[in-house]
């Protein structure tokens, strides 16, 4: 295998990985903020781990970050106006990351 066959396997492995690492992020923060939402909504225990589960589903409906923003914007209502709720959900991203980077 030549140097270059190998330094494009490694890109492909990186790029695979990191693939990865942002769909578990994205999943993470996702569960984080159904249980934030689930908390404003006044659920807990098994009922705020069943509506993570919708939020964390609700992202594969499409590309992007907005199906899940009109998931929890939609059950809200009221609770949370879209600044908190983007806020939020940046700020859980990073959360999300840094949990992720302390299990590896």
């Amino acid at each position: 295998m030549t140097s270059f066959d190998e330094r494009e396997n490694a890109f492909e492995s990186k790029f695979a990985h990191d693939a990865e690492m942002q769909f578990k992020a994205d999943a993470r923060r996702n569960k984080l903020l159904g249980l934030w939402a689930a908390e404003l909504m006044g659920k807990s225990g098994d009922a705020a781990s069943a509506y993570a589960s919708e939020v964390i589903k609700s992202d594969f409906e499409e590309a992007g970050h907005e199906d899940v923003y009109r998931k929890v914007s939609g059950d809200l209502g009221g609770k949370a106006d879209e600044k908190t709720i983007r806020a939020k959900m940046a700020e859980l991203m990073t959360l999300a990351k840094s949990q992720l980077m302390d299990e590896v």
